[in-house]
């Protein structure tokens, strides 16, 4: 799938929920199913900057395609990690470097966070997308 149809995709399930405490639990089911991460890329240079809760995103290149994995030590930061890594995982660099971000918009995710929370979220993108650079140039 492309990025753009994964995208949509999550813009119909949110849709699906009445209101913000349906689609939050949404959110928090999806970091439950985050797989775990490996010990080893816990640690401090995979850290988000920016973010009010630990986040660990870690990224490797696997037949021209980033893999990422995440983790956090809040369960809803978790769920939104989980979010950006259905959209972005096993994707080309270059696509997600075009890829624009309009469906958490669409959602009304950024809305109904907190403002540090709000920052965070920008953080992880920006993290995705500095580590599709750093992969595109090994192509």
């Amino acid at each position: 799938m492309t990025i753009k149809e994964i995208q949509e995709e999550i813009i119909d399930e949110f849709m699906l929920f009445e209101d913000w405490m349906d689609r939050y639990q949404h959110i928090i089911d999806m970091g439950k199913s985050l797989p775990i991460i490996a010990s080893e890329f816990k640690q401090d240079e995979n850290l988000i900057k920016g973010c009010q809760s630990k986040v660990w995103l870690y990224s490797e290149l696997e037949n021209d395609t980033i893999k990422y994995t995440a983790d956090s030590d809040a369960i809803l930061t978790k769920g939104i990690a989980a979010l950006l890594l259905r959209v972005f995982s096993d994707q080309k660099p270059a696509a997600i470097l075009a890829a624009k971000t309009d469906f958490i918009d669409e959602i009304g995710l950024k809305e109904h966070l907190s403002p540090t929370r709000a920052n965070g979220l920008v953080s992880m993108i920006k993290q995705i997308k500095m580590y599709a650079i750093a992969q595109q140039t090994k192509l």
